[in-house]
């Protein structure tokens, strides 16, 4: 069992930043990984990045280059920096943890909103 806690967001104007964080109850290098996702008024949600338990990241296409993946060890957070944001970013995130990698992400955050402005 893990519990997840996302933190940060709020809104910004197009091409600015936001760090969004996920803090893990369980020690992050004992999940396999964390991943984050989004959903958008009205779509499905979606993966855009994650973090495996030993520091490699993947990324969705619509991100990759303008948000990065980061972790602080001490305070088991994974940290979401989102660079030159633009209003089609606008959704509620979540971050998830796969504890094993015997099943999808099945531990699940509250979701925080991010909201950027043309």
């Amino acid at each position: 069992q893990v519990t997840l806690v996302e933190s940060g967001g709020g809104s910004a104007q197009a091409g600015g930043s936001l760090r969004i964080s996920c803090t893990s109850s369980r020690n992050i290098y004992m999940v396999n990984s964390i991943g984050w996702f989004r959903q958008a008024p009205g779509k499905e949600r979606e993966f855009i990045a994650s973090m495996g338990s030993g520091g490699a990241t993947k990324y969705d296409d619509s991100v990759e280059g303008r948000f990065t993946l980061s972790r602080d060890y001490f305070s088991n957070t994974v940290h979401l920096q989102m660079n030159r944001l633009q209003p089609e970013d606008t959704a509620v995130y979540y971050c998830a943890a796969d504890l094993d990698g015997s099943a999808p992400y099945d531990f699940w955050g509250q979701g925080t909103q991010v909201t950027v402005s043309s």
